[in-house]
């Protein structure tokens, strides 16, 4: 059997997907000042859904494959998926990944980040620290002629450099009309393999990255993953489009 096309999107298709992105960061921005101690991740999601919406802009997590809300927020040992609720507390000392997408004019947006809450042990810190730069290495591989396999042996390399682990569950992805769209983007690999990098591809690249070892358990939920020795995790996203000049991270332009 055939794989399936990778999308390639014009130039007007990856200006509109700009300003989905735009939107996105401006929503994570709203929600990344509201992490303190003693905030719900509820209350982070009523904040994300009503920016959204007063934006024109539809919050395209909310029913995908049944997920119920609009962000997610996940904390500590909660690698991605965390389901908001009035339930969950934010304390000093945490580490909370907000992981949110829009759908804008017909195409899709979606981002990432770690926020840490006041003092927050240094180990953790390192970890959002290394989380981090493992983006910024997967995007200096995200140009034509590159491959899927260059960015994640990027990630991987500099994880596993810092004592640290990737996830292999979950992935990125390739980002447009769909919220997922091939091709898969791995936080793991070798150079070379994979599909080549096209002008066009766009594409979700979010390292996830672990204190321990990357074993994963779903809660009963049928959402939450979490780290099963219940280490820390962190979690960095961007849409990253292919252009003749190499990357361009959607929805960061002149901030």
């Amino acid at each position: 059997m055939s794989k399936p096309a990778i999308p390639l999107k014009t130039g007007a298709e990856i200006e509109i997907m700009d300003e989905a992105n735009r939107i996105v960061w401006e929503v994570l921005d709203a929600v990344a000042a509201a992490v303190k101690p003693g905030v719900t991740t509820q209350a982070l999601d009523d904040i994300a859904e009503r920016e959204c919406l007063r934006r024109g802009a539809v919050p395209s997590f909310k029913g995908y494959s049944g997920y119920p809300k609009s962000l997610c927020v996940s904390i500590n040992d909660v690698i991605v998926h965390g389901i908001p609720s009035v339930r969950a507390i934010i304390r000093e000392g945490d580490l909370v990944s907000v992981d949110f997408g829009v759908t804008w004019r017909g195409y899709c947006g979606d981002a990432a980040l770690t926020v840490t809450v006041g003092e927050v042990d240094p180990g953790a810190r390192r970890l959002v620290t290394v989380t981090r730069e493992c983006l910024d290495r997967a995007v200096e591989q995200t140009r034509p002629g590159s491959t899927v396999g260059d960015i994640g042996n990027a990630v991987q390399t500099h994880a596993e450099e810092n004592g640290f682990s990737v996830i292999r569950d979950f992935v990125g992805h390739g980002i447009g009309t769909r919220m997922h769209e091939p091709p898969q983007v791995p936080n793991f690999g070798r150079p070379g393999d994979g599909p080549e990098l096209l002008e066009g591809m766009v594409l979700a690249i979010e390292p996830m990255v672990c204190e321990g070892g990357n074993g994963v358990s779903i809660d009963d939920d049928g959402w939450t993953a979490r780290t099963n020795d219940g280490k820390m995790a962190a979690h960095f996203e961007f849409s990253v489009a292919v252009t003749s000049s190499g990357a361009r991270i959607l929805g960061l332009a002149g901030r």
